[in-house]
């Protein structure tokens, strides 16, 4: 099983490299990603962008670009099309964002006819290596739905539940976070949704997951708050996911364990047909590079 997020990378060499579509790669810092990941022998990128732009970044930060495809287009939204169009063809297997916003890549890629929308939410599904926690869990959703819905939470759930799968997690355990454990359907409508979901879970509706909610944070991560509060629990401090009520608790949440936590990440867009990398020029640079292998072992 993998354990830490260096095995992650270790094992994205291992299986050798598959191919990535760089969508306006003329940014420095997406472009050290890619290349570092080359170098690593996880993927063989494909930058889809303006071409003088980018062979002037790889001189200024001193990497080569030999035998490296580039794909002349200097508008954001034709290079979205581009990169998006060799992933649906096979000719690449993730997709990336480069220097363009996100919402011209998403538009993109989540494109009904011509891009690699699979039918359900995408949604930002982090990989978090924590020194106060004894095993790898994810965390989502951080970054893509703001406000998500009862289905929509079942989407992002799957998504996070079919990352811990990829880890070699054959049953992931998930807890729905809220603030308390008790249902509070008229004050904290999040309660009530994760009731409904353990619920549904617990008549089979859904498989491969154990589920439990609502769950404090405290409870989720911690057999020892689950004991003082009398929560009986499958879930309760051996989480493998926790799935936060909206954007706003999941982005904190994330960045505390990365900015204050002293925790490792690696972070892709999962629910589309194929894995979208989205990383921060503030991500450091093993957190890009494990970004990229997270996307090679869930493609």
């Amino acid at each position: 099983m993998i354990k830490t997020i260096d095995d992650i990378i270790q094992t994205a060499k291992a299986a050798g490299p598959k191919r990535m579509a760089v969508a306006a790669a003329q940014e420095q810092s997406a472009l050290e990603a890619a290349l570092d990941a080359r170098a690593a022998g996880i993927v063989e990128p494909i930058l889809v962008g303006d071409g003088d732009m980018i062979r002037a970044i790889a001189s200024d930060i001193g990497a080569s670009l030999d035998g490296v495809r580039i794909i002349e287009e200097k508008d954001f939204a034709k290079a979205a099309a581009v990169a998006v169009a060799l992933v649906r063809s096979g000719e690449a297997d993730i997709l990336m964002k480069g220097v363009l916003d996100t919402s011209i890549l998403l538009k993109a890629a989540l494109n009904k006819e011509a891009g690699l929308n699979a039918g359900r939410l995408t949604s930002h599904v982090a990989v978090i290596e924590s020194p106060h926690y004894h095993k790898l869990f994810v965390v989502t959703d951080a970054a893509i739905n703001i406000a998500p819905d009862l289905q929509g939470k079942l989407d992002i759930l799957a998504n996070a539940v079919q990352a811990s799968r990829a880890l070699g997690v054959d049953k992931p355990k998930v807890a729905l976070l809220a603030a308390v454990e008790k249902v509070n359907a008229d004050k904290m409508p999040c309660t009530a949704d994760a009731a409904i979901i353990t619920q549904m879970q617990r008549r089979g509706q859904i498989k491969g997951c154990i589920i439990d909610g609502p769950l404090a944070l405290d409870n989720a991560i911690s057999a020892e708050s689950a004991r003082i509060k009398h929560i009986e629990s499958e879930v309760a401090g051996d989480a493998d996911v926790l799935v936060a009520p909206d954007i706003e608790a999941g982005n904190v949440l994330y960045k505390c364990l990365l900015d204050l936590g002293g925790a490792k990440g690696a972070g892709i867009v999962a629910g589309a047909a194929k894995p979208i990398v989205l990383t921060s020029r503030a991500d450091s640079r093993e957190t890009k590079l494990a970004s990229i292998a997270l996307a090679s072992l869930t493609g």
